[in-house]
């Protein structure tokens, strides 16, 4: 039975946070700065509906952009430009920093930004574990955020490739840099429901996504694994164009990903998550410290079919998982 589609939203995972929550909202309340700037560093288009919805949340928190509030957002072509664009938004004078999504982000951040409080929200690598803040309960220093766990989801992924397919004896794993551990703990997990895994990383900036999946070409009716990548997420519409054209199915990370024509995706909503961070801004701008601001971790995780993927390569969705499918693309 596949794990992790919960009903609840989203919960905050420490013994005793109930009673950190409650010391913070005893905290005097403060006014945020008359113009809040937020320095933002990202691989994806100003124009992206994650960031209408992290724009929107704020505007319902009381922040118009160009009037109290400042979106200083850079967009980058290559994650290696994360430190250069960090030391520039900081120059201009940066309120709050944003690290999004990959460690080379948060890295980066910490490295430019000195004391500014940093917000992040950690798709792909465990900011505990890499030592990047204390515990979810107290992340301690300058930094706080989300944090999903995507090693746990890589896993799931492929118990649902196998659902999807119980036929199917290759999977392919797609990966670049940030999402390396993933696909090395989705591979292992691969032999243990009857898969021969075939790690192909995508090489160059961009990312040559036709020299990698040509090397799937030797596997009728192939199966790949698209693990959560700024990429990879970025790229999606180019990307699963060309698993389509191959006739190789997928499993992806992010809805968005499902709509551009994977055949399945299973993890957070990203405009959920950008809207926390909204939430974080806010706390922060007004006084919290992001050291008394506990790391949230989404979950609710949303199951997506794309039906004319499925259509299009001849398969059968199974019932029982249609069943519980969160949203079908037809």
């Amino acid at each position: 039975m596949i794990l992790g589609l919960l009903v609840t939203r989203r919960t905050t995972l420490a013994a005793g946070a109930a009673g950190l929550l409650l010391s913070i909202s005893r905290s005097p309340a403060q006014s945020p700065p008359t113009m809040l700037r937020v320095g933002w560093i990202g691989l994806q288009p100003r124009t992206s509906p994650i960031y209408a919805a992290f724009l929107k949340r704020m505007g319902e928190l009381g922040y118009e952009d160009g009037k109290n509030f400042s979106f200083g957002y850079v967009q980058l072509r290559s994650i290696e430009e994360y430190p250069g664009a960090f030391s520039q938004v900081v120059a201009r004078g940066s309120d709050i920093l944003v690290a999004p999504g990959n460690e080379a982000a948060l890295q980066a951040a910490i490295s430019e930004g000195g004391s500014i409080p940093i917000v992040f929200y950690a798709l792909d690598f465990d900011p505990i574990d890499k030592g990047y803040v204390a515990s979810v309960a107290r992340p301690g220093g300058n930094r706080t955020g989300v944090f999903v766990r995507q090693i746990e989801l890589a896993k799931k992924r492929v118990e649902l490739a196998r659902e999807l397919l119980p036929n199917e004896r290759s999977l392919g794993f797609l990966w670049d840099g940030p999402s390396r551990d993933q696909a090395a703990i989705a591979a292992s997990a691969a032999t243990h429901f009857g898969f021969e895994p075939r790690l192909i990383e995508a090489i160059g900036q961009p990312p040559d996504y036709a020299a990698a999946i040509a090397l799937m070409a030797d596997t009728p009716g192939a199966l790949m694994l698209i693990p959560a990548s700024p990429q990879f997420y970025r790229d999606r519409k180019a990307l699963f164009s060309l698993l389509l054209e191959r006739r190789i199915s997928s499993v992806a990370a992010f809805p968005e990903q499902a709509e551009a024509g994977a055949l399945l995706s299973y993890g957070v909503n990203l405009v959920s998550v950008l809207r926390d961070i909204a939430r974080y801004i806010d706390r922060i701008a007004k006084g919290t410290k992001p050291a008394d601001l506990p790391i949230e971790q989404p979950t609710k995780f949303d199951l997506v079919i794309n039906l004319k993927t499925a259509k299009a390569l001849d398969i059968t969705v199974p019932p029982s998982m249609l069943a519980r499918t969160d949203e079908v693309i037809e």
